[in-house]
């Protein structure tokens, strides 16, 4: 690949989709259906190719699913990597911390809303059991708080 050319979001999500090809989210759904919404999510409140490609690999990196060093040499473009980067959490990061870095990233914000919506979406949530659908909407709300994003609704 020509080191100069950047990933094309087709080339994006099919690396994304390959990378998060054996995982499932907590109702046991194929996780790239998570990462098509965010994607979706993003371009349908208006973002750009990057934060679309940035979308699509937001988890990539926190999930082990591609490493950092992969992300540093990846022909994508600074912003998207600096998005990626913005959403992935860290071990033992507060999530004031990590929405802090969210809000100092420009861009990071609308995707993490669209991975909030995703996140939050409650016919995603009633596939789980009361203790995990009441821990994880309390987090939701959390982070959209911290973050000064609308409940949505």
């Amino acid at each position: 690949m020509n080191p100069s050319r950047t990933l094309s979001l087709p080339e994006v999500e099919a690396i994304a989709r390959r990378a998060h090809a054996a995982q499932t989210d907590k109702a046991g759904r194929p996780y790239t259906e998570h990462l098509e919404a965010v994607a979706d999510g993003v371009r349908s409140r208006g973002g750009s190719p990057e934060q679309i490609a940035a979308a699509w690999l937001h988890d990539a990196v926190e999930d082990d699913a591609l490493s950092e060093e992969w992300l540093a040499a990846a022909p994508l473009t600074p912003y998207t990597k600096a998005v990626v980067r913005a959403l992935t959490k860290h071990p033992g990061e507060t999530p004031e911390a990590y929405a802090r870095r969210i809000l100092d990233t420009p861009g990071a914000r609308l995707v993490k809303e669209a991975d909030l919506a995703h996140n939050a979406d409650a016919a995603r949530l009633a596939e789980l059991d009361g203790p995990t659908r009441t821990r994880l909407t309390a987090k939701y709300a959390y982070m959209r708080a911290l973050l000064g994003i609308a409940s949505p609704g």
